[in-house]
């Protein structure tokens, strides 16, 4: 439902839609059920020709029984949204796969710089590729993000990867991702950074092999 409007285009997109959709149906479900009831209370002890609306305190067990029943329900529907919910977190937060690339994610007031590895796959040597408002990553490789901020709190979002990480500054923080989809996408600062934060938007590039290659070898930096 999710990817009708927002692209799914890493590798776990689609466990975060789904989710999303199950404390959606849940909550809409629970949300429908209450306000029927609530109404339909409302009709049945209603004021009638002869008959004044009943009043209903609560305490007698057959009236209680309207509280704690549907309390003792919603606390296991909130047990099975919390399993998926730690399961989804652990995939995602936790359990990071070995990268195939790193690349540093830097935040600043109001722009991203971006460096990527080079050929040596590690970053902060002579062949780093450094870009501004654009990132180049190839399909189906695990990148691995390090993220810092320059000046004030931003976060680091690509929608299309239902990625959103804060870049803080003095702190690195890491998370990675697996882009699915070849195409361009785009990058948000989700965090309200000051008076440029509408405009702190930049976009990531999936390349196929070929033109991860090509886009390389024309950004690398003379002499390596």
């Amino acid at each position: 439902m999710i990817e009708s409007f927002v692209p799914q285009a890493s590798s776990f997109a689609a466990e975060i839609d789904n989710l999303i959709l199950l404390v959606t149906v849940i909550t809409m479900a629970w949300f429908v059920a209450a306000q029927a009831i609530f109404f339909g209370f409302i009709f049945k002890f209603r004021e009638k020709p002869g008959q004044r609306a009943m009043h209903i305190d609560g305490y007698k067990p057959e009236h209680k029984r309207w509280i704690t029943y549907p309390h003792n329900a919603v606390l296991v529907f909130d047990v099975i949204v919390l399993v998926f919910a730690v399961k989804a977190w652990n995939h995602v937060k936790i359990d990071q796969p070995t990268p195939n690339t790193t690349v540093q994610v830097i935040g600043q007031r109001w722009a991203w710089t971006f460096v990527h590895a080079g050929n040596d796959n590690a970053v902060g040597t002579p062949d780093d590729i450094k870009t501004a408002d654009e990132l180049h990553v190839k399909v189906g490789d695990i990148v691995r993000f390090e993220g810092t901020s320059r000046d004030t709190l931003h976060s680091f979002s690509v929608p299309a990867f239902r990625l959103k990480q804060d870049i803080i500054p003095g702190r690195v923080n890491s998370g990675w991702f697996q882009p699915t989809v070849a195409g361009t996408y785009t990058i948000q600062c989700t965090e309200i950074c000051g008076i440029g934060h509408g405009v702190m938007a930049a976009r990531i590039v999936v390349d196929t092999a070929e033109s991860y290659a090509t886009w390389m070898a024309a950004n690398a930096p003379s002499g390596t």
